[in-house]
């Protein structure tokens, strides 16, 4: 029996002690919290996870929460014009909603990571609820055949060297600000099946809005991406999560007021729903080195960590646990070497390189060649099933999104087979 530790208890760590579990390995979880901790803290993302990684938890069976949670059937866009002269407000100038081809869900990871964590103690894993340092590794890796770094902040990450070559960011590209509530009305398009919504600000910032499943019940994500230094910018020092939600909502008003007409009931879903922060997008190197010379493996965001705008965090940890799980039971009994562990890196970056470039293009201003696919999706339904489609493989997005000529033959070709519209 193989032993191997894992350090960090969030969507990739977790789901990939859960799967090594079930393979008869012997495996150790640190957690710098204990199960309640995790479900009575903060909120800790903005997940909303498409089908291939919903299909991983499944094969697993560790989707747990699945009748429960909403279930999200297509993703929406709008994007804002300028603010009228007069009322100050917006309008939207681009509004459509993609159909999914399977359904989307968000769960908490709050009732997620606690829930797993205690299912893994339960079938027997060794939980150890300590705060790890690159000193403790080292003198626990002695005892392992295999020691995996899925904890994406603190000292830890400092043994994984930046990837300049694949990371063209260096500071933050967006500022962070999330709250969960209740109360939130209906999408007045489409409100007989749920969607997540993605409201473009053009030269201010994005607002997501996703339903979930959290301690509570049903709730909604309201969730800003700001440009650094512009009017979204605006939740750094806030403590008090009253004030943070009434800002949240001030902002709706003034930049997407078909939001705040439905958000104008909500309320908090708890004292510890919402959450505000920055982080360059960054992929590193996947080898640690420890003192002694041993090695470790970093996981998911440890490696590749991408801004949130695509929605990515969460889908990208679970194909990591999946990827890195396979090359683990390939090896059998060989050594988990420093090539091994690059060879089972480079393994997932033939599809983490997808996300990557995706939420890269994302984070620059659109170009004009995207604002016609956007557009033209508001009139052809299968170029909006197209985009929302690409949440769950960003791979597709190679074939018409990112080149001009590409985009405008994909374009020709919906609107020569699309019906006519009886006049």
């Amino acid at each position: 029996m193989r032993k191997i530790l894992i350090v960090g208890a969030g969507q990739s760590g977790l789901q990939l002690a859960l799967g090594l579990q079930s393979h008869g390995y012997e495996v150790t979880l640190m957690s710098n919290r204990t199960a309640d901790e995790i479900r009575t803290g903060r909120v800790m993302s903005t997940q909303c996870m498409f089908h291939t990684a919903l299909q991983h938890e499944r094969d697993l069976r560790l989707n747990f929460w699945e009748d429960q949670a909403p279930r999200i059937e297509g993703l929406g866009v709008s994007v804002a014009g300028p603010p009228d002269e007069a009322t100050g407000s917006s309008t939207r100038l681009i509004d459509w909603v993609g159909r999914l081809d399977g359904i989307a869900q968000s769960v908490d990871q709050r009732v997620k990571m606690a829930g797993w964590m205690e299912t893994f103690a339960e079938r027997g894993g060794q939980l150890v609820v300590h705060g790890a340092a690159v000193s403790d590794l080292d003198y626990f890796s002695r005892a392992y055949d295999l020691v995996m770094v899925a904890a994406g902040k603190g000292e830890l990450v400092s043994m994984f060297g930046r990837d300049a070559s694949r990371s063209p960011y260096e500071t933050p590209q967006r500022a962070l600000s999330v709250a969960y509530v209740h109360g939130m009305g209906p999408r007045p398009e489409h409100p007989e099946f749920d969607a997540v919504r993605c409201n473009v600000v053009p030269g201010v910032g994005e607002l997501f809005v996703m339903p979930t499943l959290t301690l509570s019940g049903r709730a909604d994500i309201l969730f800003w991406e700001g440009i650094p230094g512009g009017p979204l910018d605006a939740f750094q020092g806030i403590k008090d999560p009253n004030e943070h939600l009434a800002l949240t909502l001030e902002l709706l008003k003034r930049f997407t007021p078909w939001e705040y007409a439905r958000s104008t009931a909500v309320e908090l879903t708890d004292a510890r729903g919402t959450l505000a922060g920055r982080y360059a997008p960054t992929v590193r190197q996947p080898v640690g080195h420890l003192p002694s010379g041993g090695v470790v493996l970093g996981v998911a965001d440890v490696v590749v960590a991408n801004d949130p705008i695509t929605g990515q965090g969460s889908n990208s940890a679970s194909k990591c646990a999946a990827s890195y799980l396979a090359s683990i039971l390939e090896r059998g009994d060989e050594p988990f070497d420093a090539a091994w562990m690059r060879a089972t890196f480079d393994r997932y970056w033939q599809t983490a390189q997808y996300v990557t470039k995706w939420t890269n293009a994302m984070l620059a201003p659109p170009p004009e060649h995207v604002l016609n696919l956007f557009g033209a999706a508001g009139g052809l339904q299968p170029v909006a099933d197209r985009f929302a489609n690409g949440f769950n493989d960003p791979a597709d997005f190679e074939h018409y999104f990112y080149d001009p000529d590409l985009a405008a033959a994909y374009l020709a070709r919906v609107g020569e087979a699309a019906p006519e519209v009886p006049a």
